[in-house]
């Protein structure tokens, strides 16, 4: 029997007096892309930031590749998240960096690569993500749109060959061409490298294409836990005004 990439193990957690997370259990396994979805302020980012050890529990416990991560300390924590790669909501480049100097960031900090290899990876990278590193290596980020901004943000979260992908709303605020192309990277990314992925998202459209499962969060719970199809199908109320009554 296979063991889930990411077991999330009855997690609470409250910020003062705001319960945000109210015994949440989910598994991931691996390979798989699990699409999160619910309402704003619904828990969507606080348990991302669970499974990447940014919060730690009140109670319960994540694992992820069979490691405690809420036991584990700051040293520990940074050494074992050179293993995922996140990709944030506004892609958070660095703004006076060139596109090459972005991807490059992760791997002067956490490998020991030379100039040359550190070069071959971010071209390898970029490839990946559709985009000719000739012309855009030496771009600023302003100089890019939004739809490409996002694209170097995957190719830096792919710098490391991370086994685990994780994406905060990787599609908002952008026209649907752009949502297309980067809801297929991330479909490429689990075909082709056989990458777990996590996406929060709102965007159903994308999320019936990409997800191999989709959890949903309402009310402090996962309420729904179950592929595409079978979100699709359901006769649960709040699915169905979720999905818009469709």
């Amino acid at each position: 029997m296979t063991e889930p990439m990411i077991d999330v193990r009855n997690v609470y957690k409250s910020f003062g007096s705001n319960q945000v997370l109210k015994g949440v259990s989910i598994k991931m396994m691996p390979g798989t892309t699990t699409v999160v979805l619910g309402g704003s302020g619904s828990g969507k980012t606080v348990l991302m930031k669970h499974i990447m050890g940014l919060y730690k529990p009140d109670s319960g416990e994540v694992i992820v590749d069979g490691e405690n991560i809420s036991r584990m300390d700051r040293q520990e924590l940074a050494r074992f998240r050179t293993r995922m790669g996140m990709v944030f909501q506004s892609a958070a480049l660095f703004d006076s960096m060139s596109v090459f100097e972005n991807v490059a960031y992760p791997l002067r900090e956490h490998t020991a690569l030379d100039e040359d290899e550190i070069e071959a990876r971010v071209r390898e990278k970029l490839a990946f993500v559709d985009l000719d590193p000739d012309q855009v290596m030496g771009q600023l980020p302003s100089q890019l749109s939004g739809g490409m901004r996002k694209r170097v943000g995957i190719a830096r979260g792919m710098a490391n060959n991370p086994e685990i992908m994780l994406y905060d709303e990787p599609t908002s605020g952008l026209d649907p061409l752009s949502t297309g192309t980067i809801t297929r990277l991330i479909m490429k990314l689990q075909r082709e490298l056989d990458v777990t992925s996590v996406v929060v998202s709102h965007d159903i459209r994308s999320v019936f294409r990409m997800a191999t499962r989709v959890a949903v969060l309402n009310e402090r719970r996962i309420v729904f836990f179950g592929t595409p199809e079978e979100m699709a199908s359901s006769d649960d109320r709040y699915l169905r005004d979720f999905l818009g009554g469709s």
